[in-house]
C-alpha cells in the first residue's frame, strides 16, 4: 500500500516537472527568437554603415551574417540583396552574380526582384572585357535587360535597360563589322557581304549601319552585281542622305546613277507629303 502511494507521488512529481520544463522551454524559445531578430537587425545596420564608409567587402560579410542568423525574417532578403550590391559596388562581379542568383532562388517573389535583375544585368554588362573575343557576358546582359523591359516596363530600371540595350546593339554590331572588315581586306567577298548584311538586318539602329550599307554597295558593284549595289545605295541615300558614307557611295557610280539618287529624294519628299495628308485627315478639326 505504501509502495503504491510512493509510486503515485513520484508519478505526479514527474508530470509536474515535465509541465514545468515545457513551459520553461517555451519561454526560452520566445526570448531566443527576439534576441536573434535583434542580432540580425544590428548586423544589417552595421553592414549598411560599413557600406557607407566604403568598406564594401566587410559590409557584404555583415549582410551575409545577418541573413544566416535569421533567414525567416523580412530583413533576410534585403540583407542578401545588399550583400550582392556591396560586391557589385567594388567590381567583385562573380561574387555579386553568385549572391544575386542565390537571392533569386530563395526569394523569387520579393518586392525588390526588379532591382536584383538590374544588378545582375549590370554585372554581366560591366564584365565585358572584349566583345570581339567573348560574347557571353554581352549576351547574358542583353537577356537580363530584355527581361527587365518585358516584366517591369514601368520602372526606372526599364528606362535604363533600354539605353543599355542600345549600347549592346552597337557592341554586337561592332563585332560583326570587325569580322566583315577582315574578310574585306582578305578579298573574301561573299563572307564579307554576309557579315555586313547581318549589321544592316539585325542591328539597323547601330552606329555602324551607314558604313555597312556603303560596304555592301562597294562590294556588290566590284563583283558585278550592279542592281544589288544600287539597291543598297538607294537605301543608304533614303535614310542617310547627309552622311559621309552616302557621299562615298555616290562616287562609286557613274553619271547615270545620279538620276536615281535624285529620284530617291523625290520619293522621300512625296512620302513626307503623304504623311502630312494623313495627318490632316486624322486631325481635320484642328485645320478647319
Amino acid at each position: 500500500m505504501i509502495m503504491k502511494n510512493i509510486f503515485k507521488i513520484l508519478l505526479i512529481f514527474i508530470m509536474l516537472t515535465q509541465v514545468s520544463c515545457s513551459n520553461k522551454k517555451e519561454k526560452i524559445s520566445v526570448i531566443d527568437e527576439k534576441d536573434i531578430n535583434l542580432q540580425m537587425t544590428e548586423l544589417y545596420k552595421e553592414g549598411y554603415q560599413e557600406l557607407l564608409d566604403g568598406d564594401a567587402l566587410y559590409a557584404a560579410k555583415k549582410f551575409n551574417e545577418a541573413e544566416l542568423i535569421f533567414p525567416q525574417s523580412p530583413w533576410a532578403p534585403m540583407a542578401s540583396l545588399m550583400s550582392a550590391y556591396s560586391y557589385y559596388s567594388q567590381d567583385y562581379y562573380f561574387d555579386a552574380i553568385y549572391q544575386i542568383e542565390d537571392y533569386l532562388k530563395k526569394y523569387p517573389n520579393h518586392i525588390n526582384i526588379d532591382y536584383a535583375h538590374f544588378i545582375l544585368a549590370m554585372c554581366y554588362y560591366e564584365n565585358i572585357i572584349d566583345e570581339k573575343r567573348d560574347l557571353k557576358p554581352l549576351l547574358k546582359a542583353k537577356k537580363e535587360f530584355e527581361l527587365i523591359i518585358k516584366n517591369y516596363p514601368d520602372t526606372d530600371f526599364a528606362l535604363d535597360s533600354k539605353f543599355k540595350l542600345e549600347l549592346i546593339t552597337d557592341k554586337l554590331a561592332g563585332k560583326e563589322m570587325f569580322i566583315a572588315r577582315h574578310y574585306l581586306k582578305s578579298e573574301k567577298w561573299i563572307p564579307a557581304i554576309n557579315r555586313f548584311k547581318i549589321v544592316v538586318e539585325d542591328y539597323g539602329t547601330s552606329v555602324y549601319v551607314e558604313e555597312a550599307l556603303h560596304r555592301l554597295v562597294e562590294i556588290n558593284y566590284r563583283i558585278g552585281l550592279v542592281n544589288e549595289s544600287k539597291k543598297y545605295a538607294n537605301l543608304l541615300g533614303y535614310n542617310y542622305d547627309t552622311s559621309d558614307w552616302y557621299k562615298k557611295t555616290y562616287k562609286v557610280f557613274n553619271k547615270d546613277y545620279k538620276y536615281d539618287l535624285v529620284k530617291q529624294k523625290n520619293i522621300k519628299i512625296k512620302d513626307k507629303k503623304k504623311m502630312f495628308t494623313k495627318f490632316k485627315t486624322r486631325f481635320k478639326k484642328i485645320f478647319d
